[in-house]
């Protein structure tokens, strides 16, 4: 097993090796706006998952998705020359989901801070169903002392 700054260096290496390659030697028109996100490799470098994000709808991913199938042999191969390893990795590529986790979260947070403005209206005109403070204070200890030495009545509880 490589240890993990190896690990980490030919992640970075096939990342950007992918992203040029996109850029300069990869022409397919299917290819639309295509981000390389993140890649992760195995702990023995056998397996690379190249994620991406592609700009528009379920088509444009759909299509891309194609490109980078009938690509994957030539992006393979240039891994393997920018990489220099006696083995090069099998590769898949995947659609990253973190634009549409990210606007579920957006939507989320959205709704919480409709719900607090409504709240905050709603807290606006309220009071206190008791005492503004119902907690005791030293104050009030020193007043029970008081009535109950007024009175006559021990506290002790003798009779």
């Amino acid at each position: 097993m490589a240890d993990e700054s190896r690990r980490r260096k030919v992640q970075d290496r096939i990342q950007q090796t992918v992203a040029n390659m996109l850029g300069r030697r990869i022409k397919d028109p299917r290819l639309g706006f295509v981000t390389i996100t993140d890649v992760r490799v195995t702990g023995d470098l056998q397996h690379a998952s190249i994620f991406y994000t592609v700009l528009g709808n379920d088509e444009d991913r759909q299509a891309t998705a194609r490109a980078f199938e009938s690509a994957k042999g030539i992006i393979r191969s240039e891994i393997g020359k920018a990489l220099g390893i006696r083995l090069t990795p099998s590769i898949e590529f995947l659609l990253d989901a973190l634009p549409e986790s990210a606007a579920a979260i957006e939507e989320a947070l959205t709704l919480a801070k409709a719900r607090d403005e409504q709240i905050a209206q709603l807290a606006q005109g309220a009071c206190y169903a008791g005492d503004a403070d119902p907690y005791r204070h030293e104050e009030d200890d020193e007043d029970e002392e008081a009535d109950y030495e007024d009175t006559g009545v021990s506290e002790g509880g003798d009779h």
